[in-house]
Formats: C-alpha cells, sequence, structure tokens
C-alpha cells in the first residue's frame, strides 16, 4: 500500500469515528430531550452515586488546587503591584480572574482528570464485559441507562467544585496579602466591591457547560470502547485529552462572544 494508500485509510477511519461521536451525540440529546416526558425512566440511584464521587468525593482536591491557585496569583500579582504601591488591588484581580475564568476551567480540568476518566473507564469495562450488549438484548438504552445520569451528575456536579475552589482561591490570596500588611477587611471590601452577580452566575453556568463536555467525552469514550487488552486504558486517555481538549475550545469561543458582545 503507497502513501495515497495511507493517507485513504487514516482518513477513512477518521471519518468513521466523527460518524460513531455524531451518532452517539445525537442519542444523547434525543434520550435527554424525551427525558422530562418519562422521568420515571431515569435512574436517579445511579445518578446520586455518581454525583457523589464526581462532587463530594472531589471537594478535597478541587478546594486544594483552588487555595494554592490563590496563593500563588497572589504572589505573582503582588511582586508586580508592589512597585508602584497598589497591591491591595491584588483582591480585584484575585476575584475576576476566578470567578470569570480560572476557577471554571481549573476545575473541569480535575473533573476530567477524575470523574471524566472514571466514567470512561467504568462503561469500558461494562462493554469489554459485554454487559451493553447483554442491556441492549433486554430491551435496555445504554445511554439512557448509563451515560445520562453520569451526564447529569457532572453537570450539576461542576458549579459545587467550582464554588468551593473560587472561596479557597480567595481565602489563600486573603492569607498572602494578610502576610503583606493588608487587613483582611480591605481585602474582601475589594473583592465584593469588584465582584457582580453577572459575573458570578456567568462563572457557575460556563462551569456547568465544562461539565457537561466532561461527562459526554468521557461517556462517550467508555461507549466506543474496543474489546481489547488496552481497550479501557486507551478510552479513559481519551476521555481526559478529549475533555481538555473541549474545555480548551469551548473556553476560548466564549472568551470570543464576551468580547464581541463587551461582556
Amino acid at each position: 500500500m503507497g502513501f495515497i494508500g495511507s493517507v485513504g485509510e487514516s482518513f477513512a477511519a477518521r471519518a468513521a469515528a466523527a460518524k460513531g461521536w455524531l451518532a452517539f451525540v445525537g442519542e444523547t440529546v434525543a434520550e435527554s430531550v424525551a427525558l422530562p416526558f418519562r422521568p420515571r425512566r431515569f435512574r436517579f440511584g445511579d445518578f446520586a452515586l455518581a454525583f457523589q464521587r464526581a462532587a463530594f468525593d472531589g471537594l478535597v482536591i478541587s478546594s486544594g488546587i483552588g487555595f494554592l491557585l490563590g496563593v500563588v496569583l497572589a504572589f505573582q500579582s503582588a511582586a508586580a503591584l508592589r512597585m508602584f504601591g497598589v497591591e491591595v488591588y491584588v483582591s480585584d484581580l484575585l476575584a475576576i480572574g476566578l470567578f470569570r475564568e480560572l476557577g471554571p476551567l481549573v476545575t473541569a480540568i480535575v473533573l476530567a482528570g477524575r470523574s471524566g476518566s472514571a466514567f470512561a473507564a467504568e462503561i469500558g469495562t461494562m462493554k469489554v464485559d459485554e454487559e451493553i450488549d447483554a442491556l441492549t438484548t433486554m430491551g435496555l438504552r445504554p445511554v439512557r441507562f448509563l451515560v445520562l445520569p453520569r451526564v447529569a451528575a457532572a453537570i450539576l456536579a461542576m458549579p459545587v467544585l467550582t464554588a468551593f475552589a473560587e472561596l479557597a482561591g480567595l481565602l489563600g490570596g486573603a492569607i498572602v496579602l494578610q502576610l503583606m500588611k493588608v487587613p483582611t477587611v480591605v481585602f474582601w471590601d475589594h473583592v465584593t466591591s469588584s465582584t457582580s452577580l453577572f459575573m458570578v452566575a456567568f462563572g457557575l453556568a460556563k462551569s456547568c457547560l465544562f461539565g457537561l463536555l466532561v461527562g459526554v467525552v468521557g461517556c462517550g469514550a467508555g461507549m466506543r470502547t474496543k474489546s481489547d487488552a488496552d481497550g479501557v486504558g486507551v478510552a479513559a486517555t481519551a476521555a481526559v485529552v478529549g475533555g481538555i481538549v473541549s474545555i480548551a475550545v469551548a473556553d476560548g469561543i466564549l472568551a470570543v462572544i464576551c468580547n464581541a458582545w463587551g461582556v
């Protein structure tokens, strides 16, 4: 097989993979639209378990990363602003950066590493063990049975994790500025004056979108797991990489839209 044949075969494989992803996304959207009309078919037990693993079990690591992020940002920005004697405005920079951008973004990356890979590994293992084929044989739709509870859990877990990460980041910044002789009262006064309700709501809405991407990409990678020795590992890796890439792309698109609208 020559070079042209190799290129054609690679293109055909990628086209087939894209077709599979579009079919999965379309089925997920169709099941989500039909769910409000048949709510009893939603598996609330699986949703509660996935939400516990994604949200409550991830509070420590997401809050810890948020705290360290706030400390690092405060130290780095204070080093520059101190030359002008305005290090108190580190609180404004920290609040705007965490609420608008860094809080949802960093938390989504953590969720992709923890829960996205877990979704892919769980569903991938079920596919390798032919449990998904058994569900189909019994007349149960795997997307409704396995995917929707995990995607809903990821969407609802993201605002919780983001809120705790942002509060931890502000706490870290307050400690740093306290060491720089900036009173804590002044710090929180600048945080409240520079933050609006729209900014907080926009950040939480963005986190829900990121949670949707993490859930769909993770479950999609699990549903497309190959039945070989390293299939589950490849699916978990694809879930993490695909989740982070999709988050970065979505964040860039939102940044362009917000700039165009002057938000």
